[in-house]
């Protein structure tokens, strides 16, 4: 569970007019993930405001007299695709004469509709008030709720309402929402931009001079709107791997004891060549390799799917039943997975070293994903996986080797020609 935050102590702003606009990619889903919020901490009787995601939708609230909250949703839609990265904007102006223009919402470069507008013109609503916390990513009044997942260009803006076409565009090649990386904007007296870039820093303003101060373990990381890279997918449960065992912006996985189940990545292809490296603790029948999302994995002879796993005991097993690789592997060995998707076959290394020839996909190949899978361990375990970010959990690799487009990091080289499971190497081998 996230537990870092971003903050800093508000002066006297302009609590009618602002805009809230952010770049943000979840990870855990359900109740209670904050974006941001600003109130006084532990003081529940004066006017705040918060923009969070609740049960899977986008809600924003202010209560500007300390006991009623006014509340409004994004109308008829969820947030819940953790493979994609949203802009989301929030213009708020309470001073226009038209309430439905009082509080907009953008997705994506796309007004939404909300459940209701803002009544009541010249309205104060909570934000920008002297000596207010504000904070992103978690409650500002006693902690808690704190959101899991991965933020970029996140803009505050004091006193100024803009439209999302102020920080993004529709890209004329590939008509994709993208961000603009240096709007014109007026950030105002509480106002900051936050890139992300200074990995030593993370809470430095780059629109001025309002830093925020960091709580916790900020990460930075290579992923980002123009170029999403692979994670676990939490809404592939089976069994043991579920969403809520899943850490570290769904990288990390736990596993309890005689449970069985098979993770796999968000992204797939049926074209390409792919690596990624997997790091598991108190390795014990797991295996690491590639499946369809077809797969039913009780037993490590699966019922349905396609797929090629190596396992603990140094075995290799397909449809058509298990062959010995002769090496086996154990706890923080580092297992890489080298997914030739065009030719259908793969290469497994351990610590660097490819362990045998090229395994085949048997049978007919469709879109094929990144894939662990567990059948009983008799201990829990927890399995790291680096698509390309160039992380194991929370601790970087100590190599930071580069696939040849240098598009992402890994612990080992990477075989010539594969690349990082992520949206620009997709695409530029399926589009080639």
């Amino acid at each position: 569970m996230a537990t870092a935050y971003l903050q800093r102590t508000l002066t006297s702003g302009n609590q009618k007019t602002f805009t809230i606009s952010f770049w943000v990619k979840r990870s855990a889903l359900g109740t209670g993930t904050m974006i941001s919020y600003a109130q006084t901490p532990g003081n529940t009787s004066h006017a705040r405001g918060y923009m969070n995601f609740a049960t899977d939708s986008l809600h924003f609230a202010f209560n500007p007299t300390g006991s009623s909250w006014w509340s409004y949703n994004v109308s008829n839609r969820l947030f819940r695709d953790t493979s994609a990265w949203y802009h989301l904007v929030a213009r708020v102006d309470t001073t226009d004469a038209s309430a439905s223009n009082r509080l907009k919402i953008y997705v994506n470069g796309e007004q939404q509709t909300l459940n209701s507008t803002i009544g009541t013109q010249n309205l104060d609503t909570g934000w920008n008030n002297n000596s207010y916390t504000l904070r992103v990513g978690e409650y500002a009044g006693d902690g808690g709720e704190n959101f899991d997942g991965q933020f970029a260009h996140f803009h505050y803006i004091d006193g100024t309402a803009y439209d999302a076409s102020t920080f993004g565009e529709t890209d004329s090649t590939t008509g994709i929402w993208k961000p603009k990386t240096a709007p014109s904007v007026t950030y105002g007296t509480n106002g900051f931009f936050l890139k992300f870039e200074n990995s030593s820093a993370m809470g430095t303003d780059s629109g001025g001079s309002n830093n925020l101060t960091v709580s916790g373990t900020v990460t930075k990381l290579i992923d980002t709107p123009s170029n999403v890279f692979a994670t676990i997918n939490p809404l592939y449960n089976v069994t043991t791997f579920n969403g809520s065992k899943l850490s570290n912006n769904n990288t990390t996985a736990a596993c309890s004891t005689n449970y069985k189940g098979v993770i796999l990545s968000t992204l797939g292809a049926s074209t390409g060549k792919y690596y990624f490296e997997a790091k598991i603790t108190n390795a014990d029948d797991f295996g690491v390799g590639i499946t369809d999302d077809a797969i039913s994995l009780n037993t490590w002879s699966p019922s349905s799917g396609n797929y090629v796993f190596y396992l603990t005991d140094g075995s290799i097993r397909r449809p058509s039943g298990s062959t010995s690789s002769g090496t086996t592997y154990t706890t923080n060995d580092i297992i890489g997975v080298a997914w030739n998707a065009t030719d259908s076959e793969v290469t497994f290394y351990k610590n660097g070293s490819a362990i045998a020839s090229a395994y085949s996909v048997e049978g007919t190949q469709g879109t094929m994903m990144f894939a662990i899978a567990d059948v009983g361990t008799s201990s829990d375990n927890t399995v790291h996986c680096n698509f390309g970010n160039g992380y194991f959990g929370t601790t970087a690799v100590s190599s930071a080797e580069n696939p040849d487009d240098g598009i992402g990091i890994f612990e080992y080289d990477v075989p010539a020609g594969y690349r990082a499971l992520c949206t620009k190497s997709i695409n530029a081998q399926e589009y080639s």
